[in-house]
């Protein structure tokens, strides 16, 4: 019984031998498994912090462009401003120089009623510069708004009066105090008129 006791012991520590050899292979493991946790976090913070900075350059550069376009667009309106005025100012241009042979005729007109003192020859120098001016304001797409025997609209239309004539039916303009204009569909001035009652 002894012997069978001494084996049982034997085989008891080499059971607990086998045991702490295997704890020993297990505790290795676990640090080689720890180790690759530390190493794999590692490489991951590493991969994270260059994600961060390759997205605070695209940050970076998208800003710079912002601030490109920005300053680009301010360009933009500060030019468009500009030319602009300057349209603006010199759009009267073409129309004065339609008008300045016009206006040498005046010249001349007057010049010739003081040296000659014939008014019929003025008269009709005159009449041919209102002519001439007429031509001009038409070529630009001025047009008078006819106004005597049509009905009154207050579009075109400015009543002065109302009158009483058995002429024109009522609500029709019956005399033109002041002629009316209009540029294609746009009215400059309308007509001063009377319009019967």
């Amino acid at each position: 019984m002894k012997d069978q006791t001494v084996e049982t012991v034997l085989e008891q520590e080499e059971k607990e031998n086998q045991a702490a050899q295997m704890t020993n292979e297990e505790v290795e493991v676990l640090e080689n498994n720890k180790v690759t946790e530390e190493n794999e976090e590692t490489e991951s913070s590493s991969i994270e912090q260059d994600e961060v900075t390759l997205l605070n350059k695209q940050v970076e550069e998208l800003q710079n462009r912002l601030l490109r376009v920005q300053a680009d667009f301010d360009n933009y309106k500060r030019r468009t401003k500009q030319e602009k005025d300057e349209l603006g100012k010199y759009a009267n241009v073409k129309l004065i120089e339609a008008l300045l042979p016009t206006y040498d005729n005046f010249d001349r007109a007057i010049q010739s009623a003081l040296d000659t003192k014939n008014l019929e020859s003025f008269v009709q120098g005159v009449q041919m510069i209102y002519k001439q001016v007429e031509d001009v304001l038409s070529k630009e797409g001025l047009e008078p708004i006819e106004a005597v025997g049509k009905p009154f609209n207050p579009e075109f239309h400015q009543a002065i009066m109302q009158v009483e004539t058995d002429e024109f039916e009522s609500g029709y303009v019956v005399e033109e105090l002041q002629k009316g204009y209009k540029i294609k569909d746009r009215v400059i001035r309308p007509s001063m008129v009377k319009v019967n009652a």
